[in-house]
């Protein structure tokens, strides 16, 4: 069947993205509010009330503004570990609790929704707990990695997996060093658990190419501290160092923060 997918939003105001086929179909994190979720699904002519699962991959409030809601009022089941879990459950941005719609998973221990395999695995960031998602249907592959404060070798297992990669891209280095924010939230963003930067992203993606990788998307892009034409020309120059011609051999797209991309489609 053919395989869909759309990022919602894509930032630190909220994060969601969509995968599924004509029968169903799963979010990956809610950070967005659930009116502009339903219209953005509607405007792509995505069935709404055919969402079956939504996976979260950490507890910080971007990424988890609406998982009550649509555990506890819609009735859609809520995967994530048990440390994710925990971590919502304190959240003061959930109000409410997850308690019928808990689905407990493991990481690196595949599980099934419908058609979907999919396997959870270790993320660094300042998080309660974070995961990444490594999704298989058919021949497709697509790996999430949101919110990397660096790429471990378990990180990049699952990305060298991938044929459709959704990746963070969320600062410029030097605009993070020279920018507004102040010394103790630039040594966070910039440490081992914070977030990925362009350079970073470029180089292990750029040295780690197979033919296999189709399509790139950079996710979670800093309002302060990147640009999407910024992040793409990172990536596009580290790319034709290593003899990588992208819109040829790859195709790369920055996702907006906080519009809808387009709607991807794939056979």
């Amino acid at each position: 069947m053919k395989l869909s997918f759309l990022s919602l939003a894509s930032g630190s105001s909220g994060n969601c993205y969509y995968l599924g086929t004509p029968e169903y179909g799963i979010l990956i994190d809610a950070g967005i509010g659930i009116r502009t979720i339903k219209k953005v699904l509607k405007d792509h002519d995505l069935d709404f009330n055919k969402i079956v699962a939504v996976l979260v991959t950490h507890d910080h409030a971007d990424h988890i503004k609406t998982v009550g809601y649509l555990g506890e009022k819609i009735g859609i089941p809520i995967y994530s570990t048990e440390g994710v879990h925990r971590g919502i459950q304190k959240s003061r941005y959930v109000e409410e609790c997850i308690t019928t719609s808990k689905r407990i998973i493991e990481k690196e221990v595949p599980f099934m929704i419908r058609d979907f395999q999919i396997t959870a695995f270790e993320v660094p960031h300042d998080s309660t707990d974070s995961v990444g998602y490594f999704i298989e249907y058919g021949a497709h592959r697509f790996t999430f990695a949101t919110d990397v404060g660096h790429i471990t070798d378990t990180v990049g297992r699952y990305i060298c997996q991938a044929n459709h990669l959704i990746l963070e891209a969320n600062y410029d280095e030097e605009m993070l060093r020279f920018g507004s924010y102040p010394p103790f939230l630039k040594e966070r963003v910039a440490s081992s658990t914070g977030h990925l930067s362009n350079r970073e992203a470029a180089e292990f993606i750029a040295t780690h190419y197979t033919p296999d990788l189709k399509d790139i998307w950079l996710c979670h892009l800093s309002r302060d501290n990147n640009h999407p034409e910024l992040a793409y020309k990172t990536l596009d120059i580290r790319f034709f160092e290593e003899g990588i011609r992208v819109g040829k051999d790859v195709n790369l797209t920055p996702l907006k923060r906080t519009t809808p991309s387009d709607l991807y489609e794939f056979e």
